[in-house]
C-alpha cells in the first residue's frame, strides 16, 4: 500500500494548482487518508469504471500506461520532477480518464520510475 503524507499532498497541491481535475484527485487521496489505491478505486467508480479487485488495482492500471509513461520524452520530464506536465500529457494523449491520471503518475513516482520502466527495457 502506498500512502502519501499530508505534507506530500500539500506539496502536490502547490505544483498542480493550475489543474482543477488533479486537485479533485488530490482531495480524494486526502479523503482516503493518503492511500493511493483506495483513492484510485473511488475515482474510478466516479467515472463509471468497475475495478475488479481492491488489491493492486492501481498497479494494473498504471501498467496499462507504462509504454506511454516510460517513453523517452515523458520519462525525462518525470525524472526532472515535473509531474504537472506528465499528468496533463497522460490525460490529453491517452484514453485514461482524466481524473485517474494523477494517481497513476503519483503511483509511478512512488514505486520508482526506473523499476516501473525496467520490464520495457528488458524487452529491447
Amino acid at each position: 500500500m502506498i500512502r502519501l503524507t499530508s505534507d506530500e499532498i500539500g506539496q502536490y497541491r502547490v505544483e498542480l494548482a493550475d489543474n482543477p481535475v488533479a486537485l479533485r484527485a488530490l482531495d480524494m487521496i486526502e479523503d482516503c487518508e493518503g492511500d493511493l489505491e483506495d483513492a484510485a478505486i473511488a475515482l474510478a467508480l466516479q467515472v463509471g469504471q468497475e475495478p475488479d479487485r481492491s488489491d493492486d488495482w492501481l498497479d494494473g492500471l498504471a501498467k496499462r500506461w507504462r509504454v506511454f509513461l516510460c517513453q523517452t520524452g515523458v520519462k525525462d520530464v518525470l525524472l526532472t520532477g515535473s509531474i504537472a506536465k506528465v499528468i496533463t500529457l497522460l490525460a490529453s494523449e491517452t484514453a485514461i480518464p482524466e481524473i485517474l491520471a494523477t494517481p497513476v503518475v503519483l503511483y509511478t513516482i512512488r514505486v520508482g520510475l526506473e523499476d516501473f520502466c525496467k520490464p520495457l527495457q528488458e524487452k529491447q
